[in-house]
């Protein structure tokens, strides 16, 4: 089973790179046509190949291209009057005589859309009546029989994502612009959330530089961050983290011997609250810390405190 699995991998990372090797300057016509185009992007396509053009069109309107797919069998009946005349399509059929697909060509050229085919056969009748073409054209289908569509799917796939990573590209799309289409989303969280509305503003930890080692053992405990903050809200001069108490541990195993200011990190790190939760997490992945105080760095004073890994 492992052998077939890698036949058919095999199979069809060498019919990606025969497409790939195919890559033309219509590509790039293509790109700049969608990129002045001012309508949306009809993806269209039936069975397999619609499928595949479901999801070229979710990467289109997810990157900054407005796109929806739309099935010829409903276009056939009705749904055609989604289509405007500002509107590009791409039509998808690996042969390129889709009947269903065939059908709608009248009724776009009539409503003066511009049409991307993406097939197989430059020959086709989808090829011939299409403004651009794309070409697919495959060695083979990993398939056995050779009727499944398997690399000639997966060729349009990764034919619809060249041209969503073109314009992606071509905009600059950025991930704070990924981040408006996915609110639901992880990315989405991290590029929309500021770090006010996720920090720790209650049972803050402080402590005074005068605190006992068993004050700043109990604290840290009852704080659950993993830290104290000597000073208060008002003025921060440093803190100890569990890290800090181990090292002066080691250092010096007699407690009766360890002064706060002596332990503490006198220049903490700080974040302004309304900071994005990505620009705050990238400042604590490059400086290697989990805890951040949010507030002001010149004022010393904090608001609240946010740590990655509660998160």
């Amino acid at each position: 089973m492992k052998e077939i699995a890698k036949r058919v991998f095999d199979i069809e990372i060498e019919s990606l790179r025969y497409v790939a090797d195919a890559i033309d300057d219509e590509f790039s016509k293509v790109v700049q046509a969608i990129l002045n185009a001012s309508g949306k992007l009809i993806v269209i396509g039936i069975g397999k190949s619609g499928i595949i053009g479901k999801k070229i069109a979710a990467t289109f309107a997810s990157t900054g291209t407005p796109s929806f797919f739309l099935h010829p069998g409903e276009a056939f009946h009705g749904d055609l009057g989604m289509v405007g005349a500002n509107d590009m399509v791409i039509l998808i059929s690996y042969s390129g005589e889709t009947d269903e697909v065939l059908k709608l060509i009248p009724f776009l050229t009539w409503n003066k859309n511009t049409i991307i085919g993406i097939t197989g056969n430059p020959n086709s009748t989808v090829a011939k009546n299409s403004h651009y073409h794309l070409n697919i054209n495959i060695k083979s289908e990993a398939c056995p029989l050779a009727l499944a569509p398997t690399s000639s799917t997966t060729a349009a796939l990764v034919m619809g994502d060249a041209l969503a990573v073109a314009l992606m590209e071509w905009r600059q799309f950025q991930q704070e612009d990924f981040a408006r289409f996915h609110p639901g989303g992880s990315l989405g969280r991290k590029l929309l959330i500021r770090v006010k509305d996720l920090m720790r503003t209650d049972n803050l930890p402080f402590i005074n530089e005068n605190s006992s080692f068993t004050e700043l053992l109990l604290r840290m405990s009852e704080g659950r961050l993993g830290m104290v903050i000597v000073g208060d809200a008002g003025h921060v001069k440093g803190i100890i983290t569990d890290g800090d108490l181990r090292r002066a541990l080691l250092r010096n195993p007699d407690t009766s011997k360890l002064i706060i200011t002596q332990m503490m990190t006198a220049t903490p790190v700080f974040i302004e609250e309304d900071e994005f939760i990505n620009q705050a997490e990238q400042v604590m992945m490059d400086k290697k810390i989990t805890t951040v105080l949010v507030g002001s760095a010149t004022n010393r004073d904090i608001t609240g405190i946010y740590q990655i890994y509660n998160q």
